[in-house]
């Protein structure tokens, strides 16, 4: 989990922002329209089991920035696991930020198929927040959640590597399913979520560094 923590100057950082500038150039020229289609045309015809549907609505909603602002503050509290929260929630108000102008830029129009499935006790997220920006809310391009859960992953996963250093990597279990249970709903195309996930990496990366996460380890030896 080391290589997943890095500073602006490194070549982690260069190549996820090229990485991340071409997924935005392909979108934006609408080159992988094709292949978003057909994909989402999948997800639509396959809602309707209602363990299926109640399953991918929940996961998709624990991605939902409030609730992760919560486990933020409860890490925050935590005198062990204080610079862990610090991390994440500083995370999580800046990646739901930065998405939400780059999807006021991008201007991509979500999905259009209905969701035809079992009702969710509460609204599904569409997940974005920009001041000052009209349209952002219905666009799609990059997915706020995939960003956030891959936060988790990455700073959950470093701050679990010492004890378990093989089981930590199981944390990026979570953005998959996030970035499935996205598509589930209708609520982002494939190259939002893999957009969202580049940018979440890039995020972690840098801001633990500036966090100097890697302390809560001197802590554990202390």
């Amino acid at each position: 989990m080391q290589s997943w923590i890095f500073d602006l100057r490194s070549r982690s950082f260069v190549l996820l922002t090229i990485l991340f500038l071409i997924l935005t150039s392909l979108v934006y020229n609408q080159i992988t329209e094709n292949f978003d289609q057909s994909v989402i045309q999948f997800f639509s015809e396959i809602s309707g089991n209602p363990t299926a549907d109640f399953v991918m609505q929940s996961i998709t909603e624990s991605g939902e920035a409030l609730w992760m602002l919560g486990f933020g503050i409860l890490t925050l509290v935590i005198p062990k696991t204080r610079r862990v929260g610090i991390t994440i929630m500083i995370l999580i108000v800046l990646s739901t930020l930065l998405t939400g102008y780059i999807k006021c830029g991008v201007d991509r129009d979500r999905p259009v198929y209905d969701y035809e499935a079992v009702p969710f006790p509460v609204p599904l997220s569409k997940d974005t927040f920009a001041l000052f920006c009209e349209g952002g809310f219905d666009a799609s391009f990059p997915s706020g959640h995939a960003a956030r859960s891959m936060i988790f992953a990455i700073i959950l996963g470093y701050a679990l590597s010492q004890r378990f250093p093989n089981g930590a990597y199981l944390m990026f279990l979570y953005p998959l399913l996030i970035s499935v249970s996205r598509l589930y709903v209708l609520e982002h195309y494939p190259m939002d979520v893999i957009g969202g996930t580049v940018i979440g990496a890039l995020l972690a990366g840098v801001m633990a560094q500036r966090t100097k996460l890697f302390k809560i380890f001197d802590k554990s030896k202390a």
